[in-house]
């Protein structure tokens, strides 16, 4: 069971939970995106910032666990900068790390960056919903403002 605790919380979930990178509000966002757990009462909205197709700056807020407000502050990181269908495909690369029950592609796990850290998650099912929260809220916010819920 340790090591499957180590897993999971992994120095850089951990990091990431203590020194959020992208948190706060943002003022006047091209778009947003609300996500909620109701298994646990994570909630987390996504802004973003559009520059033509590009996402030119994202933030987040919101409470949760340590692997949901972890996932938020990691998935800013992996799509500021990238375009709309380059950020919709790491989304599928994290929905496909996070849900697959085999090991990731190595393309997908250096795709998804320090994401891969994430990947523990796999093995404690009902962490997964909050893993995949800001992935959901990021998608929410992409097709231009939206509520979701991992259930």
């Amino acid at each position: 069971m340790d090591d499957e605790l180590d897993d999971l919380y992994q120095d850089i979930i951990l990091d990431h939970h203590r020194r959020p990178r992208n948190r706060g509000r943002m003022e006047e966002p091209s778009s947003t995106g609300e996500g909620f757990n109701p298994l646990c009462g994570d909630e987390l909205t996504v802004f973003l910032k559009m520059e033509g197709d590009k996402i030119a700056d994202v933030k987040f807020i919101g409470q949760g666990c340590a692997i949901s407000q972890a996932s938020a502050s990691l998935m800013t990181l992996r799509v500021k900068g990238k375009t709309i269908p380059d950020a919709r495909a790491t989304i599928a690369d994290m929905k496909s790390l996070l849900l697959s029950e085999s090991e990731p592609p190595i393309a997908v796990a250096e795709r998804v960056g320090d994401a891969i850290a994430l990947k523990g998650v796999r093995k404690f099912p009902a962490r997964v919903k909050c893993a995949t929260l800001a992935w959901h809220a990021l998608e929410a916010a992409l097709a231009g403002s939206g509520k979701v819920s991992t259930e």
